[in-house]
């Protein structure tokens, strides 16, 4: 397992944009895939988007796609999600998470999760 700390979150206007960070420790991060899921308050943690070892391979939720980018930069640790033209809908607390090798959009698939980092859009 690795330990994950996001961060960038906070609070913007609908159509604003934000960038979220998840540095990991340990030495084996570029052998990971990673994802940023969401949790409403009140709903079940959700898929935002996934990204495998390589960068190779990128999926996102349909309610995302266009909007917002996953990238990851292994000489740094960390995992990045670029969200732009935020909409109230997005609010949530955003959390990165890791798992061997292969992107997944289950949360069920990820062993190592971070904190959360609050995001709120408002209209």
């Amino acid at each position: 397992q690795v330990q994950l700390a996001e961060s960038g979150g906070g609070l913007v206007q609908a159509g604003g944009s934000l960038r979220l960070s998840c540095a990991a420790s340990g030495r084996t991060f570029s052998s990971y895939a990673m994802g940023w899921f969401r949790q409403a308050p009140g709903n079940k943690r959700d898929f935002v988007a996934t990204i495998d070892w390589s960068g190779g391979s990128i999926y996102y939720a349909d309610s995302v796609k266009g909007r917002f980018t996953i990238s990851r930069d292994n000489a740094k640790n960390t995992v990045y999600l670029q969200m732009n033209s935020l909409k109230p809908d997005d609010t949530a607390v955003y959390y990165c998470a890791a798992r061997p090798y292969t992107s997944s959009w289950k949360v069920v698939d990820f062993d190592s999760w971070g904190q959360g980092t609050q995001v709120t859009v408002s209209s």
